[in-house]
């Protein structure tokens, strides 16, 4: 076919080959699916993602017993959040390729087996150095199965479908942050923390038999990997979070500032690595030409912050001053999931409809807003139903804010970078949770010094309930520790505002994705914003 044919099919007038074609807007690009069963295929995908979430709350809700257990202090137990965000982190800049390479389908079932196993080991574990290590593997598991499901959702919905599948994966998000906790309570109080690991083998079974069944193969292109900004991107954010975790413990010494300054140097060496590199960059920088993909990273980077920031003062306060079990402070966060996992899908169907800064600007404040409400009333004498209200609006934010992020960073994106795009946003989000849970570690440790002068609080935490002496002070430190996540949040509340409409919104027709016109890229009619292609 030659290019005229190819760019006016589209239109029957450009077909005829009347001059007012010329005025016509682009056609509509053609869509081919990768499946016929969609939806099947996403509900197989979702089992990992499902996996990853629930694993990440059963082990907030399980840090006290596990500090107990395993003899270890306040930044120990941090640490075993931290160690699995950060080999979830660095790996993403590759694990997005690699399913370009290998296909998706290997890669998310590789990375479920990796993941499997890992649990067991971290179940089997004596001590918080073995611990540790088994959740740094466990890292790289969740790090080979998540770009895989958004690079997927990207290729078997067509974009203005695509919301919606985005809300059913918000749906999972809501249900998983409902689960987690609670099985989590269950299973700690009545089995042993070991359990919220073991939990992970027959979902991690279910979920390699529904992919092989399921979810389909696509053709594979050859990518070829940057090695060395690979070990930059490493060496960068492990230096930066080891530092800013371990600084209140080294009471900021002038080696732990020098570490934080190499951190964000070799982080600067590598994004210009980036744009020097002649092969396929970890990152490509094009990606970033467009203005929704640009703001929705770091939406998504500060709601990262924010989400893992604010688990440890909370679980804390509710079980260490409210003398509350893991299931009973898991109860609490009940209002926050329900809410989520009912708004979800009504939110991704308005997002293929209405402006993106609309939903995704309001949900950032509102989270800020009830993050800080809570830090507040979080004392001693607070009634447990007064908690639950910022819970609940904690819960109307997060429906506007994952589903909306992910499709508005996505939906310009051509097919052909769709693993690199899903790679660079669930980099980033990651990237947001593991300095989340360094900054907010250290900010909790500094708070407690602070508030109890003389008063070894951290080693108290790890014995059960706090003496009634320190429960003022030690309620005042985890509130204030919440004040900076939903610091954080405002920065992408700002950066929410300056979204565009997508192009294709609201049935908007949108540039073809071949002929000469896709060369011009993605153009956003209502704004007259052109995106410069992705090379």
């Amino acid at each position: 076919m030659s290019s005229t044919d190819s760019t006016s099919q589209g239109h029957p007038a450009a077909a005829r080959g009347d001059s007012s074609a010329a005025s016509l807007p682009p056609a509509r690009p053609v869509f081919v699916p990768v499946t016929d069963r969609p939806w099947p295929a996403l509900v197989a995908l979702l089992f990992g993602f499902f996996m990853i979430l629930v694993d990440m709350t059963i082990v907030a809700v399980a840090q006290p017993r596990i500090q107990e257990s395993l003899d270890t202090d306040l930044n120990g137990v941090i640490w075993v959040t931290s160690i699995y965000l950060l080999t979830y982190a660095v790996p993403l800049l590759v694990t997005g390729r690699l399913g370009d390479r290998l296909g998706p389908k290997t890669v998310y079932q590789a990375g479920l087996v990796v993941f499997t196993v890992a649990s067991v080991w971290c179940g089997l574990s004596g001590s918080i150095g073995e611990l540790i290590a088994a959740r740094a593997l466990q890292g790289l598991g969740a790090a080979l199965i998540t770009p895989q499901t958004m690079s997927l959702i990207t290729r078997m919905f067509p974009p203005e479908r695509r919301g919606a599948a985005m809300g059913v994966w918000g749906t999972t998000a809501g249900v998983a942050t409902l689960v987690g906790p609670l099985l989590g309570g269950v299973l700690v109080d009545n089995l042993g923390w070991e359990w919220i690991f073991f939990i992970n083998v027959p979902i991690g079974v279910v979920g390699l038999v529904l992919a092989w069944r399921l979810v389909p193969a696509i053709e594979t292109t050859n990518r070829s990997f940057d090695l060395i900004g690979v070990a930059l991107s490493a060496i960068g954010l492990g230096a930066l979070v080891f530092a800013i975790q371990e600084g209140e413990k080294y009471s900021w010494a002038g080696w732990i500032w020098s570490l934080i300054g190499v951190g964000l140097a070799v982080l600067a060496v590598f994004v210009w690595w980036q744009s020097k590199i002649r092969t396929e960059p970890l990152v490509p920088l094009s990606l970033f030409r467009d203005r929704n993909f640009s703001l929705s990273i770091l939406g998504i980077a500060t709601m990262g912050f924010a989400a893992s920031g604010m688990i440890v003062p909370q679980i804390f306060f509710l079980q260490l001053v409210g003398g509350m079990s893991p299931t009973r402070s898991a109860l609490v966060s009940v209002p926050m999931a329900l809410t989520t996992g009912l708004l979800a899908p009504v939110v991704g169907r308005l997002i293929d409809n209405v402006h993106p800064r609309v939903i995704i600007a309001s949900a950032l404040l509102l989270n800020a807003v009830s993050i800080v409400a809570f830090g507040i009333i979080a004392r001693p004498e607070t009634p447990v139903w007064q908690l639950l209200i910022p819970m609940f609006f904690m819960g109307v934010a997060n429906a506007g804010i994952w589903a909306p992020l992910a499709a508005t960073a996505t939906r310009n994106l051509p097919l052909t970078q769709a693993g690199a795009g899903a790679g660079v946003y669930n980099t980033l989000r990651v990237v947001g949770s593991v300095l989340g849970s360094a900054a907010v570690g250290a900010l909790v440790q500094s708070r407690l010094a602070a508030q109890l002068p003389g008063v070894d609080a951290q080693q108290a935490s790890g014995q059960g309930q706090i003496p009634a002496f320190a429960r003022e002070g030690f309620s005042v430190a985890m509130g204030e520790s919440m004040f900076l996540p939903a610091a954080i949040l405002l920065v992408g509340t700002v950066a929410a505002l300056f979204l565009t409409r997508p192009a294709g919104l609201g049935g908007k027709p949108v540039a073809p994705t071949s002929g000469p016109q896709a060369a011009a890229g993605p153009v956003d009619l209502d704004d007259g914003v052109v995106s410069a292609p992705s090379r």
